[in-house]
């Protein structure tokens, strides 16, 4: 019976080993689903990576954006801009000073051409039958200066002549007066001589007036040179004046520049003087004209670097200075200045036009008269 407990004992002993070493590997084997079926959770760490990122990137793009605004804040109003802004060159309106027919037309539309070159011309026969009238005219007032300077000296001789005259009839009177005092002649005799005495004081004042009446004519200066006579530098000026009218019958052109529209002046065609019949754009002088809000002025003064940007030449840069600022804004200069005081008056911003000169870097591109630009003032100045 012992035998038998105790060799059942070590069955149960060997079936209890069995059992554990089969629970032992039960929990093994169940816990192989649970790790496969643990292995797809395992992104979890780049999810809070992800996460991370994106705390990241609100924070630090609200930042930068914050930085790159106070940056801009702090460097902005150094550089003030506008596009309203025009290439200007003078304009010159070409007219004729004297009137006639056209002749000849030398020059054709949008031609170069030089200071003193030959535009068109007008026919100057009537203006040198004019000149040859003032010239004769010359003359005759230089030969009536003559005349009056010979009538200076008759009357100047005639006075002379009087002034003796006088004497004798003096001296007579004197010695005929002593006689008639003694009783030695006739009181008749007496009268005669003073009749003659009296005629010969008034032909003295007669000469004397003849005198004066030839040196007025002579302009007060019996001595005057013949050309400074006022007749004759009367007719010297008439003369001026005609040999000018000849010379303007040739128009040229009054500086270095374009000739334009003179497409309707025709060989034949008669022009009045002072009438606008052709246009010279003075190409060698340009600056340009940015017309500023007032609002923009308090920075910018004369002398200030400046940037051109021409549409006309996309990608190329002018450079240049502030040359002067406009006195007034543009509303003053206009024809009819607006009118604020009514009761419908809206503000609105105005504008003042600034002068700027462009550097000899312009020289390169053509620059036309309106062309648009858009100009850039350096103050040197930001906010911060």
């Amino acid at each position: 019976m012992n035998t038998r407990v105790t060799e059942m004992s070590t069955g149960e002993a060997e079936a209890l080993d069995i059992t554990a070493e089969q629970a032992a590997s039960a929990p093994q084997a169940r816990a192989l689903p649970a790790t496969a079926a643990a292995q797809p959770a395992a992104p979890k760490p780049a999810a809070r990576k992800r996460s991370s990122r994106r705390l990241l990137l609100m924070v630090s793009v609200p930042l930068v954006i914050a930085a790159a605004g106070a940056w801009f804040w702090f460097s902005g109003g150094r550089y003030v801009a506008t596009d309203n802004a025009y290439v200007q060159q003078p304009m010159v309106s070409l007219s004729a000073d004297v009137a006639g027919r056209v002749v000849e037309v030398s020059v054709h539309d949008n031609e170069d051409v030089k200071a003193g070159a030959k535009l068109f011309a007008i026919d100057p026969e009537p203006y040198r039958i004019a000149l040859r009238q003032a010239d004769a005219a010359l003359a005759t007032a230089r030969v009536n200066v003559e005349q009056l300077r010979v009538a200076y000296g008759t009357a100047h001789a005639q006075l002379k002549s009087a002034e003796a005259t006088l004497e004798i009839r003096k001296t007579a009177l004197d010695r005929q007066a002593s006689l008639a005092n003694k009783g030695l002649t006739a009181e008749a005799a007496l009268d005669d001589v003073k009749l003659a005495y009296e005629n010969a004081q008034n032909a003295v004042a007669l000469a004397k007036q003849q005198v004066d009446g030839a040196v007025a004519a002579l302009a007060g200066n019996p001595d005057i040179a013949t050309d400074d006579h006022p007749a004759v530098r009367s007719a010297l000026a008439a003369r001026d004046t005609a040999a000018r009218n000849l010379d303007k019958t040739t128009v040229l052109a009054p500086a270095d520049g374009v000739i334009s529209q003179v497409g309707s002046l025709n060989v034949g065609q008669f022009v009045a003087a002072g009438t606008t019949i052709a246009s010279l754009v003075e190409s060698g002088q340009t600056w340009i004209e940015a017309n500023y809000k007032e609002t923009q002025l308090s920075g910018i003064r004369a002398g200030m670097p400046v940037s051109v940007e021409i549409d006309a030449y996309p990608g190329v840069s002018f450079t240049g200075k502030v040359e002067s600022i406009g006195a007034a804004t543009g509303s003053q200069f206009a024809l009819i200045p607006t009118q604020n005081a009514t009761g419908n008056w809206v503000k609105v911003t105005q504008r003042v036009p600034i002068r700027i000169s462009v550097a000899g870097d312009a020289d390169a591109h053509v620059l036309r008269a309106g062309m648009s630009a858009v100009v850039t003032v350096d103050t040197g100045a930001a906010k911060g």
